[in-house]
């Protein structure tokens, strides 16, 4: 990676253990693609609610040639965001996969349709 990582937490305070876990989960974006040129990492933790508890808020910027790529997990009402590792764990899944998405398309290779889908689509 051409810049560093960058690491911001908002409303709540700043985990070295956490941020060592961002930075392995890093790591294999890099090592799934090393042409990866910056990215930051949001983790935030909005006002805490009457009714719900505290619900994690996590961005993925991923900075590639050409593009940017941004997993938002907006934590809505879902229990599992109340765990900042969970929360954490989901978007960095959504993150691997909108990365391997880009890499397929920059190799210029084409999803396989099943034998099945081709049957019943044309």
């Amino acid at each position: 990676m051409e810049t560093p990582v960058q690491i911001t937490f908002r409303h709540m305070e700043t985990s070295p253990a956490l941020e060592e876990v961002i930075r392995k989960k890093i790591e294999k974006l890099d090592a799934l693609y090393d042409r990866i040129t910056g990215c930051h990492v949001l983790i935030e933790a909005p006002h805490r609610h009457h009714q719900q508890g505290k619900h994690f808020h996590v961005r993925f910027d991923i900075v590639v040639p050409g593009t940017e790529i941004v997993v938002n997990r907006d934590p809505g009402l879902r229990s599992s965001h109340e765990d900042v590792h969970v929360a954490l764990k989901e978007a960095f899944e959504a993150a691997k996969r909108q990365l391997q998405e880009y890499v397929r398309k920059t190799r210029g290779e084409v999803k396989i349709r099943s034998q099945a889908q081709e049957v019943v689509g044309g």
